[in-house]
């Protein structure tokens, strides 16, 4: 009998990453979780052994983030895919803006990508193959008021993938960004609460991409950014 897949997730307790974490689940994969959050009570319980939950982590620091990923590897253990979904929307106008807000949209949405993948490719080389799948932005496309640090840094995360992709493309090991519009979670409709949400994405579809990506079907796709929109 094969092994189960080994899938690690960052942001991993977030909507989007709750609902990741469910699609490999269900298709009989180990996960290990790693958030910035805590763990969340309901995590061990719906997580036991032998899939691996760790909170607390600032993924954005190179010893941290090494850390995390051997504690919940191991020095040496397999990983077959990497999905870097850890980051965080903040919105300011350019003009008098805290040049810190630009600061943290780059080590949220970028700096904690580039560093987790350094800690995992070791690990995906163990399998002979391996799958890394960046969480962009459809609004990286253009930036617009308000959104100038966020776009900035979610264009960032495609042209890295881009990079990576190019720099492990003789390792079988694919590299994609995934580019979701409005994703329908609790707190986007707290924050848009007179927005049009049948036009929104729902975290789940934007799994079932991450997914394919995932799979063996998706073996010659790499440094793709693939939209996933609904119809926003």
């Amino acid at each position: 009998m094969n092994e189960p897949r080994v899938v690690m997730i960052t942001g991993a307790f977030g909507a989007l990453g709750t609902a990741v974490a469910r699609r490999f689940r269900a298709d009989g994969a180990r996960l290990a979780l790693i958030a910035h959050a805590r763990v969340p009570e309901w995590g061990t319980k719906e997580y036991p052994a032998p899939h691996r939950l760790i909170g607390g982590v600032d993924l954005a620091d190179p010893a941290a983030a090494r850390g995390a990923v051997q504690q919940i590897l191991g020095s040496d253990g397999p990983l077959d895919v990497l999905v870097n979904i850890a980051g965080a929307f903040r919105w300011q106008k350019v003009e008098g803006s805290d040049i810190a807000i630009w600061e943290t949209m780059f080590a949220m949405n970028l700096k904690t990508a580039v560093v987790t993948s350094q800690a995992a490719i070791p690990h995906l080389r163990s399998r002979g193959a391996g799958r890394i799948i960046n969480i962009g932005a459809g609004a990286a496309a253009r930036g617009h008021t308000g959104t100038g640090a966020y776009a900035a840094s979610k264009a960032g995360v495609e042209r890295f993938s881009e990079a990576l992709a190019d720099e492990l493309k003789d390792e079988n090991i694919t590299v994609n960004t995934v580019l979701p519009g409005t994703i329908d979670t609790p707190a986007n409709r707290t924050a848009m609460p007179q927005a049009d949400t049948t036009r929104w994405v729902s975290p789940d579809a934007v799994a079932d991409v991450i997914a394919f990506l995932a799979s063996d079907a998706a073996r010659a796709v790499t440094g793709a950014a693939i939209r996933v929109s609904g119809r926003g």
